[in-house]
């Protein structure tokens, strides 16, 4: 188990107070905090090797080349992908969705097709299919929940029409972690494909690509340590060979005349224009210091702190907290809402705390619409959360109802 506040040590920001106050941060499922390590190899990158990769064979474009493809690679490794060029470099899990949609799903997904979602997902998990169903005729299926947060797998039920699964590996909302890969053979053994959300997980447990028999796989950096504006997509080869690119023009061209184009090979050809270099440095030290870390331990840590936090919470009067109660069934994510008090107004107080939250509907408005709420407040952990950091919030919270009592 690795030392949290050793770890602490290595993010400047947490060092921060605001207004006076130590910065509580507890909003990582937003996004995470970025460690020194990540910072000064981003900073190494634009010192030292700074060019535009692919396009030249002088020494600076040469090491910028190596430090983008060798990301590539270690980012198959850290989810065993069986090609590095099954790795497409996107901006975030939104793009990545938007990539199957336009070059997979919009050419192939027809009425009566069908794609099965579920309503926990987040809109970059919706909205792309939706507008696959309005321009193709595709059908839309979604699964709903139970009263304790988990999926109604028994709702799931492909048939012959049914082309597409994609699901959401842990809900941002919820906080729960769907069995993907149970839902992934249920997938194919009725011969559709199997589409995982991993914004939530790849940066909090083991995942791992061939283990779960997924089709596709999409995450964002930036909820992992990296930068911001660097995201994968993982496909099958074989799936991303036969597909269409997204964007055109630059790098994931192969040949142009006046007449026409031909499209480089995976997984160039998904990748238009000038790459995240910057992104794919601190993409590449962020991997490396999650796999010091242990990526077992970090989710063990997370299990802990959001078994605690659970358990602070549920002393406090008046507050509903939304998803699973067993900490092991939930990644580091508790929506909840305090009786009397709108989100927003909490999120408010809590930051004259020092403390940083999420309020609102979490890009996830059918779900907030199924629970029956406009809006929720959310804390979310990563590896520096510690339990001080949970007992601040605990104690916020009943300071804030108490000043709502009046």
């Amino acid at each position: 188990m690795f030392d949290v506040e050793k770890v602490r040590e290595d993010f400047p920001i947490l060092k921060r107070k605001i207004d006076g106050k130590p910065l509580v941060f507890l909003d990582s499922a937003s996004t995470s905090q970025k460690p020194i390590q990540v910072i000064n190899a981003i900073k190494e990158y634009y010192e030292m090797h700074n060019a535009n990769p692919h396009r030249s064979l002088y020494k600076l474009c040469e090491e910028a080349t190596e430090l983008y493809e060798n990301t590539r690679k270690k980012v198959a490794e850290f989810i065993n992908a069986k090609h590095p060029e099954e790795i497409i470099f996107v901006r975030n899990t939104n793009e990545a969705m938007n990539l199957i949609a336009h070059s997979f799903a919009l050419p192939k997904l027809h009425n009566p097709n069908e794609i099965i979602l579920s309503v926990m997902e987040h809109h970059a998990n919706i909205v792309p299919w939706q507008y696959v169903r309005d321009n193709n005729g595709a059908s839309l299926k979604f699964i709903d929940i139970k009263k304790d947060g988990t999926l109604n797998l028994e709702q799931l039920n492909p048939n012959s029409n049914t082309k597409m699964v994609s699901l959401t590996n842990a809900s941002n909302v919820l906080g729960t972690i769907n069995p993907i890969k149970d839902i992934g053979k249920i997938a194919h053994e009725n011969g559709s494909l199997f589409v995982v959300d991993g914004a939530q997980s790849v940066p909090h447990m083991p995942i791992d690509v061939q283990d779960i028999g997924c089709d596709f796989l999409a995450f964002s950096g930036h909820k992992m340590l990296a930068p911001m504006n660097i995201g994968v997509l993982y496909g099958r080869k074989e799936l991303l060979e036969d597909m269409e690119p997204f964007m055109l023009g630059s790098d994931m061209i192969k040949e142009v005349t006046l007449e026409k184009a031909t499209w480089n090979d995976v997984p160039w050809k998904f990748e238009a224009g000038t790459p995240n270099v910057e992104g794919a440095v601190g993409l590449s030290t962020a991997i490396d210091y999650l796999n010091d870390l242990g990526m077992d331990d970090v989710r063990k840590h997370e299990k802990e702190i959001t078994a605690y936090a659970l358990d602070k919470l549920s002393e406090i009067d008046g507050l509903k907290v939304y998803g699973p109660t067993a900490a092991d069934m939930r990644g580091g994510v508790i929506s909840f809402n305090l009786a009397g008090i709108h989100s927003h107004d909490l999120a408010t107080i809590l930051n004259d705390f020092g403390i940083a939250i999420r309020s609102g509907h979490h890009c996830c408005m059918p779900l907030m619409k199924r629970l029956g709420i406009p809006a929720a407040a959310r804390a979310s952990f990563y590896i520096y959360t510690t339990k001080y950091e949970i007992d601040a919030l605990a104690n916020a919270l009943k300071r804030s109802k108490a000043v709502f009592s009046k």
